[in-house]
């Protein structure tokens, strides 16, 4: 049920959602979105219906920190059948049954792991979000039209063989922004030449939002459960180095000026363009770009909301 507490206009954070299997990632931020209302909102990496686990949502202006969210590793198990193909790549699918084909060993999988791991190309599934000449493809998979998707370049950190029983199997995945998991399962099968679908997939991780402190989406949600989950938005940015800014610095930032710093206390910027700037307390201030020939810092988003 709905809270009649009136919504605080400066609420803002991230939100661990432990997405139920059924729901798209729109349906979960609409049920969201009807507790914090007029609050702006999104999500950070789309689950397809039949995949569960961590979808973060973004509430208020930590929306504007939802590339950073969907930059960070992401964790998968995912759980697939040999021997079937579809038009989906899931079970889901139109599917057609593989005949001919002699048994496959745990072993055989295991030896095609390999081709899988560090930066690979990839073709997203007929029916996924990619544009095509602006429109998405499942929309013209959907309508029964002929169309080709080009590889695109991701990258897959870890894979590794938890489960088999032929023809079933599990893999445990942990890979970059833009990763198919249902592409992955579909060719490891066509590298078998046996076909594969995926029957089930759980997000257990992104970044460090775990699956185990996701909050469940029921009747019972509402303003004050999601205010009291709400994480800080600074859990967006933690991969990118930090500056700890003073209170002088903290006024120029807010105000959009450049500051000048000492290079000693980013010892790990190098070259990196974009850098986290935070309170003495960790509170985030603003996403700067990091000029290293003038040892400057430049505001780019800035977040913090001083008092008056």
């Amino acid at each position: 049920m709905s809270s009649n507490k009136a919504v605080d206009l400066n609420l803002s954070g991230l939100l661990n959602v432990h997405k139920p299997q059924g729901m798209t990632s729109r349906q979960v931020v609409n049920q969201i979105q009807k507790r914090v209302r007029p609050l702006k909102i999104g999500h950070a990496g789309t689950l397809d219906p039949l995949a569960t686990g961590v979808l973060i949502v973004c509430i208020g202006s930590a929306t504007r920190l939802i590339r950073f969210v969907q930059d960070q590793p992401k964790e998968y198990l995912g759980e697939f059948i040999l021997g079937k193909r579809s038009d989906t790549d899931d079970i889901s699918g139109n599917l057609t049954e593989t005949t001919d084909c002699p048994t496959i060993t745990r072993e055989q999988l295991e030896r095609c792991l390999p081709a899988f791991q560090g930066q690979i190309e990839q073709v997203p599934p007929q029916f996924s979000a990619v544009h095509i000449n602006g429109q998405r493809a499942y929309d013209l998979a959907r309508r029964g039209k002929s169309f080709d998707i080009k590889p695109r370049t991701v990258e897959v950190y870890q894979i590794e063989l938890t489960a088999f029983e032929f023809p079933r199997f599990q893999l445990r995945i942990v890979c970059g922004s833009g990763t198919y998991i249902r592409s992955l399962g579909r060719d490891l099968g066509e590298q078998l030449k046996y076909g594969a679908v995926m029957t089930s997939l759980v997000r257990t991780r992104i970044g460090d939002f775990k699956l185990e402190s996701g909050m469940q989406l029921d009747d019972s949600v509402t303003l004050e459960s999601i205010a009291a989950q709400l994480q800080p938005a600074e859990r967006a940015v933690k991969h990118l180095q930090h500056y700890q800014c003073n209170h002088g610095e903290l006024d120029d930032l807010c105000h959009g000026r450049v500051i000048e710093c000492d290079p000693d206390r980013l010892p790990k910027a190098g070259d990196q363009d974009e850098i986290a700037v935070v309170t003495s307390a960790g509170t985030l201030v603003a996403i700067a770009e990091w000029k290293c020939d003038t040892n400057q810092l430049a505001p780019k988003q800035v977040y913090y909301q001083q008092s008056k």
